[in-house]
């Protein structure tokens, strides 16, 4: 799908609504000011697209019941800390015999606070994995879990890169209690993260080796970027890594420590960007407040000219990118990426500033913003479990666990393995220009996509159940009515419009086998519901709609979030 020529398309045709109208020069002229529009399915369903992974019927229902700006406030409110991942690896096969855990931990009790050991390691792994997809597969109504992803790929860290899934957890731990909080906080948190510390070198970055490794990610990737007023210099990158000296880890109980003999003492002068500021160097155990005094000039630093620090245009248009669009021309730096950097700067950098600003404005619901992202492999994977309402319980842990990684497992063979990032700037997907998300579509990622959809739509995939097609149904306006159905089916599943001559095709194909008169459904819909029981009458309903629901999740548009 030519996503360019669909934007031109629906240019002509968007409406008023409070909505601005594309003029010649901008993609679309819509602004930050909060949408005052008809908040009806087509919003919620916009909201829950891009702030979840995937907008269920019954998400839908109950926010219908609110204003946006409830939703909003509602969907961005933090949630408290998940119970973390157990030992569901108890008796599995290992080196010929049942696995027992050498810690002691029970199964069904969390493995997280036990001593590293090498043979318990791998089952730990998956479990963390496993249960990372568990919290996304029952998100509830939160932002949590796309923000948890947001700052994985922003702060980006591979498990392969070393061998202790305990380091794993706590950094997913900090990135969670931070996700929607304080982001000056949030950096100095990742700072002294045993995870970073080991993934970017700086438990080995000393004053008489310093290591600029993270003294450089953490200018260029995580707090200013690398626009064109990001203005910082290799000097300032190596004065950096001189302030970060002496943080080492305590690897028995995986918290960084501070080795004041390894800190650099001296001054450390930084350029104009950061307003030529000079950091005072620490004696002793003090050494490490210097760190604190690199996160005020880091959120500081400005080009000249510029209104507000970088680091808040930065963070915007990341936030933009993620939720919005990839495209971040002129008019849309104006009239979104400023006001967002004022607001996230004013709230003292607080993240859910910025984000509540752009999920309520007129420009999120813009018509020229739908169905504008293709879908990563999570949000693909996880939106249609969640939308087709595909329950994973079961009496034994383990059992849930393991359909949990085989859920994992379909990620991975989509291209996003979460936990595993390709390198330090994430997946290229959120920043390699101009493809931007189309990475995620290819010859290897669609056949695959649309084999394992079409075999869920009537049969499990391994472990994972098989779409309940008829409760789908069951939760739509008029299952008896074709063309209810059709209209409905399409609104939740698809975010771009498709011709009404499709839609006839596919009532006619699917839901009347080739017949030409609406009651040929209405008669097997109704036939089925008076006796539920019945086989026979079931399995006309299951199969018309199956095959209706493979043909539409095959659609392009589908891949379209």
């Amino acid at each position: 799908m030519d996503r360019k020529s669909f934007l031109t398309a629906q240019a002509a045709q968007a409406k008023p609504n409070g909505i601005k109208q594309l003029n010649k020069t901008a993609r679309t002229n819509s602004t930050i000011t909060p949408y005052a529009g008809v908040w009806g399915e087509t919003q919620i369903i916009q909201l829950l697209k891009r702030a979840t992974f995937g907008a269920k019927i019954s998400d839908i229902a109950y926010f219908k019941t609110k204003t946006m700006s409830q939703c909003v406030d509602e969907l961005v409110t933090p949630l408290a800390a998940p119970s973390p991942p157990v030992n569901n690896y108890e008796g599995k096969t290992f080196n010929g015999n049942p696995f027992v855990d050498p810690d002691g931990i029970a199964k069904g009790a969390t493995w997280v606070n036990a001593p590293y050991n090498n043979d318990a390691n791998g089952f730990r792994e998956n479990s963390m994995k496993s249960w990372w997809v568990s919290l996304m597969l029952n998100q509830g109504r939160s932002v949590t879990e796309k923000m948890v992803l947001f700052w994985h790929n922003h702060f980006s860290t591979e498990i392969n890169s070393y061998n202790d899934v305990r380091y794993n957890f706590k950094y997913l731990a900090t990135i969670r209690q931070y996700a929607l909080g304080d982001f000056k906080a949030f950096v100095k948190a990742i700072s002294l993260d045993p995870m970073m510390l080991r993934y970017l070198n700086g438990f080995v970055n000393t004053k008489n080796a310093p290591d600029e490794n993270y003294g450089r990610e953490l200018q260029e990737l995580f707090v200013c970027g690398k626009g064109p007023n990001s203005q910082y210099t290799e000097d300032d990158v190596k004065a950096a890594a001189k302030v970060l000296t002496g943080i080492n880890i305590n690897n028995t109980t995986v918290t960084y420590n501070f080795i004041s003999a390894n800190h650099d003492t001296a001054n450390k002068t930084f350029s104009p960007f950061y307003n030529n500021t000079v950091i005072t160097g620490q004696t002793g155990a003090a050494g490490i407040n210097e760190l604190d005094s690199l996160i005020l000039m880091l959120f500081a630093g400005k080009s000249n000219g510029q209104a507000l620090p970088e680091a808040a245009y930065f963070i915007s248009r990341k936030l933009y990118r993620w939720f919005v669009y990839y495209d971040i021309d002129a008019t849309t730096e104006t009239n979104i990426i400023a006001p967002m950097a004022q607001a996230f700067y004013s709230a003292n950098w607080d993240i859910t500033a910025p984000l509540k600003l752009l999920l309520k404005s007129e420009h999120f619901y813009d018509i020229l913003n739908f169905g504008c992202q293709i879908k990563s492999p999570v949000d693909y994977t996880i939106g249609a479990l969640r939308e087709f309402n595909t329950v994973i319980q079961n009496a034994d842990i383990a059992v849930n666990y393991d359909t949990w990684y085989t859920v994992y497992a379909l990620m991975v063979a989509f291209q996003q393995a979460i936990g595993d990032p390709p390198n330090v700037a994430g997946w290229p997907a959120y920043y390699q220009a101009p493809q931007y998300n189309e990475i995620w579509v290819n010859t290897d990622t669609l056949p695959k996509r649309s084999q394992v959809m079409d075999t869920l739509v009537t049969n499990n995939y391994g472990l994972i159940p098989a779409f309940d097609v008829i409760a789908f149904a069951d939760a739509l306006s008029n299952p008896a009515d074709p063309n209810a159905m059709v209209s409905d089916t399409l609104k939740y599943l698809l975010r771009i419009d498709i011709s009404q001559v499709n839609r006839d095709y596919i009532k006619t194909t699917y839901l009347l086998t080739g017949q030409t008169n609406d009651i040929y459904w209405t008669q097997a819909w109704n036939l089925f519901n008076v006796d539920r029981t019945n086989t026979i009458n079931k399995n006309v309903v299951k199969s018309r709609l199956q095959q209706m629901i493979k043909y539409i999740i095959d659609l392009a548009e589908y891949q379209i979030a």
